[in-house]
């Protein structure tokens, strides 16, 4: 099995370290396309507009100086054209991508973008700062993730969809186990805007989110998040709402305004 390892945190984050070591437990053939730098937040943006600089760090790892998109893009289509990987790992985000994160974090763009390509895909997370401010347990991801990767191979799951993966913020043995979960939904007012002077006296402004917990059902991945669980939660590409969809065709087709 050929496995392609990237990252949004950048080429020499831990937690990209940690996945390379959890896909050399599944394969003698691993592959890592990460950016060059920290692409938290990037989403799916793809570089149009500037020029893919690329570094090659050693055999088989390479450095982009663009966004996971270009990264997966890049080791697919460029360094792999001979043979295309048979999974994307991307991870492992230092920081859970879990409610609406999904929607900015570059590190599910990754497999977003994986799975565009046909390739199966899964992005990896580890939660922090739940039980402590600057609590980081790599090694409950490290320990988990080989036989978590082993056992969704084996149940598979339908093209046009990825698993998003958020390991908990406690020691391995602590784990209660996995839970498959819905996608849940933050609390919008916990971000707020911290507005600041530079030296100069120009105002520039910082976006911060309150380390506050919330109350949210039992199924979705902050509910796991909370309560120790692994958090398995498939992610469709087709963003199409289909009621919707049926509602506005019975209203709108053939009308003309």
């Amino acid at each position: 099995m050929r496995i392609l390892v990237t990252n949004d945190d950048g080429i020499d984050a831990k937690g990209i370290k940690v996945l390379t070591r959890v896909a050399q437990k599944l394969s003698d053939d691993v592959w890592v396309v990460a950016p060059q730098f920290d692409n938290s937040g990037a989403s799916h943006s793809l570089t149009l507009k500037d020029p893919l600089r690329v570094s090659q760090i050693e055999k088989q790892v390479f450095s982009v100086q663009g966004t996971p998109t270009d990264c997966v893009i890049m080791g697919v289509r460029q360094f792999l054209q001979g043979q295309a990987p048979d999974l994307i790992l991307s991870g492992i985000n230092h920081g859970q991508n879990i409610a609406d994160d999904v929607t900015y974090s570059g590190t599910i763009a990754g497999a977003i973008e994986g799975t565009l390509l046909g390739i199966p895909s899964l992005a990896l997370s580890l939660v922090t700062g739940i039980k402590a401010p600057g609590s980081i347990q790599w090694q409950t991801a490290q320990a988990l993730a080989p036989d978590l990767i082993r056992d969704v191979l084996k149940s598979g799951w339908p093209a046009q969809v990825l698993l998003n993966i958020n390991f908990p913020d406690c020691e391995p043995d602590e784990v209660k186990g996995r839970m498959v979960t819905t996608q849940g939904k933050r609390d919008q007012s916990l971000l707020t805007i911290d507005e600041r002077l530079d030296p100069r006296e120009r105002t520039y402004y910082w976006f911060n989110f309150q380390r506050r917990r919330s109350n949210p059902p039992k199924g979705t991945d902050l509910w796991a998040a909370y309560n120790d669980y692994v958090s398995i939660t498939p992610l469709h590409l087709d963003l199409t709402h289909q009621q919707t969809h049926s509602q506005l065709q019975q209203t709108l087709n053939g009308v003309h305004g």
